[in-house]
Parts: C-alpha cells; sequence; structure tokens
C-alpha cells in the first residue's frame, strides 16, 4: 500500500518490526525474515529512490521527518525497528529524533556517518561519481560494477539462485532514483551522529559479519559510546547478513527484540 509516496508492506499481528533496507535493496530484502517472525507484524518499506516509493527527499532528516508521518498514520507508537547499511543509518538517525517511538534499535552493517568535514567531503565526491556513473550507463552496467566491489565479495560464494535474486532487485531499480538516494542520503551527506549515540536509552544491537572488517572496526566503536548496546559479530558473513546468513540472523533478532524488548517494557512501566 502507498502511504504519502511511501511504499509499505505490512505481515502479521503482534508488536511491530519495522524493517528498512540498504543501497538498491527495496522491501523484498526482508522477504526470508517472514517465516521466524510468526508472532510479530513485520512492516517493510522502499526508502526514498528504491523499490515502488515515489517520494523524494533533500536530506537524511527529510526522510526521518517523512517515516515519522508514515508510522504515525499507520497508527505506530512503538516498535522494534531494524535497519542494514544505508537503512541502518536511516534507523539510527531515526532513533536519535524520535526516541520515544523505538522499543529496540537493530544496527546491520551500519555507521554513524564520518566525524570530520575532510572525509565527508571525500565521500561526498566518491559519491558523486558513482552517481555520475549511474547516469551515464545502463543500470545493468552499474549493477555488475556495484557487485563486483569488494564489499560484496562473499556473496560470490552465495547459491546461484539466491545471487540472481538479489541480481533482479538491483536491476528493478529506477537509475534516477539511485542517484538522488546517493546525493541525498549519502554516507557523505548525513551529519554525523557519532556525538548523539551516547544519548541513546533503548536497547541496541549492532551486527557485522566478521569478513566486512571496516565495519567491524566502525562497530566496537559505536559499542563504547551506546550505553544499553551489544555487538554481535557474525561467523562466516560479509555486509550482508541477511543475506549471507539469513536464518541466523532473523533468530539471533529475534531473540534480541524478545528479550530486550520485554526488558525496556518493564523500564518504561517502572
Amino acid at each position: 500500500m502507498y502511504i504519502d509516496n511511501y511504499w509499505v508492506e505490512r505481515y502479521g499481528d503482534g508488536q511491530p518490526v519495522v524493517l528498512l533496507h540498504g543501497f538498491t535493496g527495496s522491501s523484498q530484502t526482508w522477504q526470508s525474515l517472514r517465516p521466524i517472525f510468526p508472532n510479530q507484524q513485520l512492516i517493510v518499506i522502499d526508502l526514498p529512490g528504491h523499490g515502488r516509493s515515489t517520494a523524494t527527499v533533500e536530506s537524511m532528516d527529510d526522510c526521518c521527518k517523512d517515516l515519522y508521518r508514515v508510522f504515525s498514520e499507520m497508527g505506530l507508537e512503538l516498535f522494534d525497528l531494524v535497519g542494514y547499511s544505508m537503512g541502518g543509518r536511516t534507523a539510527l538517525s531515526f532513533a536519535c529524533q524520535y526516541p520515544e517511538m523505538v522499543r529496540t534499535l537493530t544496527l546491520e552493517s551500519a555507521s554513524p556517518g564520518l566525524a570530520t568535514k575532510k572525509e565527508r567531503e571525500a565521500r561526498q565526491q566518491k559519491d558523486q561519481e558513482l552517481a555520475d556513473y549511474i547516469a551515464s550507463h545502463s543500470l545493468e552496467a552499474f549493477v555488475n560494477k556495484w557487485e563486483n566491489t569488494p564489499l560484496f565479495a562473499s556473496q560470490k560464494q552465495l547459491s546461484f539462485e539466491l545471487r540472481e535474486r538479489i541480481r533482479a532487485e538491483r536491476l528493478s531499480q529506477a537509475k534516477e532514483g539511485l542517484v538522488h538516494s546517493l546525493l541525498t542520503m549519502g554516507t557523505g551527506m548525513m551529519p554525523p551522529l557519532w556525538n548523539q549515540l551516547d544519548q541513546l536509552r533503548m536497547p541496541v544491537l549492532l551486527i557485522v559479519g566478521e569478513w566486512d572488517q571496516k565495519f567491524v572496526e566502525i562497530n566496537k566503536k559505536m559499542g563504547k559510546w551506546i550505553p544499553n548496546s551489544r555487538l554481535k559479530i557474525m561467523e562466516q558473513a560479509g555486509h550482508a547478513i541477511h543475506v549471507e546468513q539469513s536464518k541466523i540472523f532473523g533468530t539471533i533478532i529475534k531473540e534480541f527484540i524478545l528479550e530486550e524488548g520485554h526488558s525496556n517494557d518493564s523500564r518504561m512501566d517502572k
């Protein structure tokens, strides 16, 4: 269904769990988790520039404001929030802006942005170059390039069927949407959140793959700043853990939500 130009899918009943996908992904990213959450209400959303959403934003802050309106229109007051990569940065940004709505926060292969202006400017340049490449080449050419970045090297070990499903999802995107996403919600454009991490009070699960060393180090640093957090380093996984180790990933998240969610409910009731 469409809510304010955002494509939203809702499955099941019970405590709501909202899932936000990564760059070149969509709500389809999370379909494999549905059997693992039979007693929860799963809500998946196509972020700006992706899937079937037609919403456009000019910043991460705009996106969070949009999501707040979508959740409010859906009648969601308190939910468990899960985000992967770009969706993880979005989830973290949302939790910092609207902490009263986030019961637990799970961040998969995510970061709080780049700390220094120099780092952000360098990343903006890289994102601009990638955006220019997307605009001037076919979508298939970009997907070929994207699939062969070191970030996704571990996905070459996946089955042919699964790799083709991921590729089909990437090929379903619109070039204009991907370009706009890079230039408005890319890591270089995101306001850094490092100085806000110690203000988070909800339980936070940081989950990274052992082969994704860059994000392992980032999340170790994040864990030192977030008061009520735990770090899980998944064996035999790279950046996209929910794809490479789907069942284990889903089970870990479910157990975290059930355990920490109930504990958080008890604290809030006092």
